[in-house]
């Protein structure tokens, strides 16, 4: 005998409540039901939004107290125990248990005992060979095409005058205030791009051990003659009432040269007959590097 089974009529209420949600079928359910509680969170969370903004205003030092005892639940950043193994062994454990500037400290000077040792060892084999400086290569990344004109022209025409301008007569027996410093014809003879950035590029080849500035004159007196008549030696002079021109020159220094012989130097080039440079001495003390500007003189 079939099983009969009371009709039921829908109401079209089948969906309202808890029942009606277990009628959803399937991923449908779960679906609808993380779309309510999603929607509800973000209810409740927007309504107290504003009451914690307030909260926060008037007292700073309580929010800052619920924000560390939220950072005691999260995970060490620095913590070894999750990290790679590898890792762990590179780093040495560092920022463990408040050892890490500690160990961190002890792993870099191992480091540069042991660089120390290689090339003690290196220095005692006579088949290891080297042509030239290692510096060389970081050199070459930090001078500018012009200083490397600069540097070719001192290796193949020698050193080159400069001129000091001071305040001269009366006054400047008292005090010899400087008006210019440094003046040459360098950045033009050796086809400089930026004429007006000479100084800067002495100063920086200054910095590097590759030239250095010598009190004392040139022999020939006739290239101080050429130099003494350019504009900005002249607008200098034209700044004081009395001038004085202190002559000195601008010479390689023996790391310099060896660094242009090796890098700068043309292969079929020949490097015996190149100009002879003076070699920085105690005499030369005074000299100084050239100035990116004139200074004026108030006397």
């Amino acid at each position: 005998m079939a099983d009969e089974r009371p009709r039921v009529e829908s109401t079209g209420r089948e969906f309202d409540g808890p029942q009606g949600l277990d009628a959803v079928p399937g991923l449908a359910r779960i679906a609808l039901s993380a779309w309510l509680h999603t929607t509800e969170w973000t209810l409740k969370n927007s309504l107290k939004l504003p009451g914690l903004m307030v909260e926060t205003a008037r007292s700073p030092q309580k929010t800052m107290e619920r924000l560390r005892e939220l950072g005691a639940y999260l995970p060490d950043p620095t913590a070894t125990s999750s990290a790679p193994e590898g890792d762990a062994e590179k780093f040495g454990g560092a920022h463990t248990n408040g050892q890490g500037h500690e160990q961190e400290h002890e792993r870099v000077m191992r480091s540069l005992r042991e660089d120390g040792e290689t090339l003690l060892r290196r220095s005692r084999d006579v088949r290891y060979d080297v042509d030239s400086h290692p510096a060389y290569e970081r050199i070459m990344e930090e001078i500018a095409p012009d200083e490397a004109r600069i540097l070719r022209l001192l290796l193949v025409e020698g050193p080159q005058p400069a001129i000091d301008v001071r305040v001269g007569g009366l006054l400047g027996r008292l005090r010899s205030d400087l008006v210019a410093a440094g003046l040459s014809m360098i950045g033009a003879r050796a086809g400089c791009r930026y004429l007006e950035r000479v100084p800067p590029y002495l100063n920086n080849l200054s910095r590097l051990g590759m030239v250095w500035f010598s009190g004392d004159q040139l022999r020939d007196p006739l290239r101080y003659q050429v130099l003494e008549a350019q504009p900005e030696v002249t607008e200098a002079t034209n700044r004081v009432r009395r001038a004085k021109l202190v002559r000195r020159s601008i010479h390689l220094t023996p790391f310099g040269e060896d660094f242009c012989r090796v890098c700068l130097a043309a292969e079929d080039e020949d490097l015996q007959n190149l100009p002879a440079h003076s070699t920085p001495s105690a005499a030369s003390a005074d000299a100084r590097p050239p100035a990116d500007a004139l200074t004026e003189d108030e006397g």
